[in-house]
């Protein structure tokens, strides 16, 4: 793997990430993906890294051990050179509050994880897609 991180997934469960790197690896979107099982481990790479090479989208869980995806997500957004970086929330969570206070956080995109297999397959493939290929960021 290069040294360029295009997709950052963050997610404590192995078997969701799993299947997430196999459904973009399907799509050749995973080439550039770096898994971390925390939002500890999330903030260590996301604020050691130069800003100039930031990951073109970020794969939040947010019910994860040491630091949840909900602090993340505060960090990244009041970080004025890496507020920018598109974070979709991928998390089984369908809780209101949950919902409410990661948009009023500046989230780009919440996805409750489909239960079935092609679903999850089926969405983590379009939020790639989207984000990579159709999607304009800034430079």
């Amino acid at each position: 793997m290069n040294n360029i991180v295009e997709i950052l997934l963050v997610e404590d469960n192995p078997d969701d990430a799993e299947l997430a790197i196999r459904a973009l690896k399907k799509h050749n979107l995973a080439n550039n993906l770096l898994h971390l099982q925390d939002g500890e481990e999330a903030l260590n790479f996301i604020f050691s890294s130069d800003v100039n090479s930031m990951p073109k989208i970020i794969l939040l869980d947010i019910k994860m051990p040491k630091v949840d995806g909900i602090e993340v997500l505060r960090k990244i957004k009041s970080d004025e050179q890496r507020k920018i970086i598109p974070v979709v929330v991928l998390t089984s969570s369908k809780e209101e509050r949950d919902i409410i206070e990661t948009y009023k956080l500046g989230v780009n995109a919440y996805i409750v994880k489909p239960v079935a297999f092609e679903k999850f397959v089926s969405a983590v493939s379009e939020i790639g897609f989207f984000w990579l290929v159709l999607n304009q960021p800034p430079k």
